[in-house]
């Protein structure tokens, strides 16, 4: 019986877990494919690659989409432009001139952004603990950045910040999602990869020209869609059948991490101690900032939609 009762939640831990290193592995990936195409046709044709990839599941729901409201269909629109236009385009254009770690790191302040947000949009007033999290994640952002910037590094962090500010308009447009349910996750997630992978797209086609593709950098460019987009968001939604929401993003915070790890073994990118110690500090907040009610995590309102856009 013990053995039934854990398999289940050790299945979760794993899938969470591969989903984690899967999305640390992101910008890493992006940072090779970078080296032979734009930074707009890359995130463009990764997520409308991934739409594609979704769509034969999403006609079989074509009465569950038929009946969607122009409402609805309209902030599905938002949500595209904002996750994957401004979001993704800034991040994989900020790629240029940031590290994949660096790059990462700011994706995981994500949640700072939602909580300021929520309290407005939402009235989810913080909680004392999630207070402590945001001095604490400013902190190791100071920390993180002690030694000063390189050449390049402030233009990409201005571009990371717009990003930013569009991820923390999808996070807030899809916990509304989530916590009214009014559409299903397969809704939520192809129809604005489709909005603003196609928008991302024709934007690159415009400004970057016809892509060339390498076989290399096509099969990245795949990988992305498939195994980092398409397969990582199954496996991220059906772990959180079992596991909370603040248990996916203590799993999904580990990413920095993951992402500095593979980055120094496949670029051979070196993160300082310094450097080291200000992430670590700086995910030990953002986790902190995630402990909201017990009843909001209990009862899936609060879902961990900010790390959807990796």
């Amino acid at each position: 019986m013990t053995v039934q009762k854990k398999s289940p939640r050790f299945i979760a831990l794993i899938e969470s877990l591969t989903t984690s290193l899967l999305w640390a592995s992101s910008f890493v990936l992006v940072k090779l494919a970078l080296k032979e195409i734009g930074p707009l046709t890359t995130a463009g044709l990764r997520y409308f690659i991934a739409f594609l990839i979704l769509a034969p599941f999403l006609f079989k729901q074509g009465a569950a989409v038929r009946n969607l409201k122009p409402r609805v269909w309209y902030l599905l629109l938002l949500i595209g432009i904002s996750a994957y236009t401004i979001g993704n385009g800034a991040f994989f254009w900020g790629l240029k001139y940031l590290s994949p770690t660096t790059t990462s790191l700011i994706l995981s302040m994500n949640p700072i952004l939602i909580l300021l947000a929520g309290i407005w949009w939402l009235k989810e007033i913080p909680t004392r603990t999630q207070i402590i999290g945001f001095v604490i994640c400013l902190a190791g952002t100071i920390v993180f950045f002690l030694n000063g910037l390189k050449a390049g590094e402030p233009t990409g962090l201005i571009i990371t910040i717009i990003g930013l500010f569009g991820f923390a308009v999808f996070g807030i447009l899809g916990r509304a999602f989530a916590r009214d349910k009014q559409i299903n996750t397969l809704i939520l997630t192809a129809i604005p990869l489709g909005f603003g992978g196609g928008v991302l797209l024709i934007l690159a086609i415009a400004s970057e020209g016809i892509p060339h593709l390498s076989w290399q950098t096509g099969g990245i460019l795949l990988w992305l869609a498939l195994a980092n987009t398409a397969v990582a968001y199954m496996l991220y939604n059906h772990s959180l059948q079992i596991l909370t929401a603040l248990e996916m993003n203590v799993m999904l915070n580990l990413s920095p991490l993951g992402t500095a790890l593979l980055a120094w073994i496949l670029l051979g990118e070196h993160l300082s101690l310094i450097k080291f110690i200000g992430m670590v500090v700086v995910i030990a907040g953002v986790i902190l900032v995630q402990q909201r009610k017990k009843s909001q995590v209990e009862i899936g309102i609060v879902e961990p939609i900010s790390e959807l856009e990796q």
